[in-house]
């Protein structure tokens, strides 16, 4: 492939994501005006892209918003502590390295063979929530993507009996902390072709990225297969998790089944009609 063909293709794979990102933002409303926005890295290409793209926005946005880079510095074994803040340095951005050994916590309270994320995702949202509020960020955002939101939907339905996935927005319980996930409409394949062209400092995950047989992976490899004998299955999963509706379900909770009525005043002229139908059949 020629160099000039590389570029357009870089060109319109960073138009793509902008777009995409664009999109789900103004659908939610996920930055306002005036928003200080912490942008979460774990070091990983879905936060790096997302930091990258909002960035790339910030500069043309319509209104002005504040970004700030937070990690988490987990201290787990072997972790490269110099590699985020030498990047973030590059990149001229306020940024804050939180150190807290959820490691230590996480291995000691999961028994051997069980999976970690769970407890270390709660873990970790706990203490980003705290510190978004000590610099007063008004939104939260996670790297998150479209194949993630898909995954996550599985899970629910296969594990948990529950029909539900990850909102692109969400407000904590507390109702302190807006939680966003800009990247909703993001395609990893996407995301992964971006860090590639950036050539983003990757650092891996030591604790649920080494685990073997998480549901997570079976789920993303399911989805795989069915998009690869179905392009766009995916796409089609994630356009009906945006498009619901409740009286084709069964959550009575959601759609009032039990309070259901006939309503049938009409009922006079539509014999009528039936009638005539049936004399004019006889005819």
């Amino acid at each position: 492939m020629s160099i000039r063909k590389n570029q357009l293709e870089a060109n319109k794979l960073q138009k793509r994501l902008r777009r995409n990102v664009g999109s789900a933002i103004a659908d939610y409303n996920m930055i306002e005006d005036g928003d200080r926005v912490m942008v979460c890295l774990s070091g990983g290409k879905d936060s790096y892209a997302m930091l990258d793209i909002l960035m790339s926005l910030q500069k043309n946005a319509p209104i002005s918003f504040d970004l700030v880079a937070v990690n988490l510095d987990q201290k787990q074994p072997g972790f490269p502590e110099a590699v985020l803040p030498a990047y973030l340095d590059s990149l001229d951005i306020e940024y804050h390295i939180l150190e807290k050994d959820t490691y230590s916590i996480v291995t000691s309270k999961i028994p051997q063979g069980k999976t970690y994320c769970s407890l270390c995702s709660r873990l970790r949202r706990g203490t980003l929530y705290g510190f978004a509020e000590h610099i007063g960020a008004t939104k939260v955002a996670l790297g998150h993507h479209r194949d993630d939101i898909v995954e996550t939907l599985f899970l629910n339905m296969f594990h948990q009996g529950k029909l539900k996935a990850m909102p692109p927005k969400l407000l904590s319980d507390d109702k302190k902390n807006m939680l966003i996930r800009p990247l909703a409409y993001c395609r990893e394949a996407d995301l992964i072709a971006l860090a590639e062209l950036k050539k983003f400092p990757i650092i891996p995950c030591n604790l649920c990225g080494s685990q073997d047989g998480l549901q997570r992976k079976v789920v993303k490899d399911m989805l795989l297969q069915w998009e690869r004998q179905f392009p766009g299955r995916i796409d089609t999963i994630f356009g009906a998790i945006k498009n619901v509706s409740p009286s084709q379900l069964a959550d009575t909770d959601l759609f009032d089944f039990a309070n259901l009525t006939l309503d049938r005043q009409d009922v006079s002229t539509a014999s009528g009609e039936v009638e005539s139908h049936i004399r004019a059949i006889n005819l």
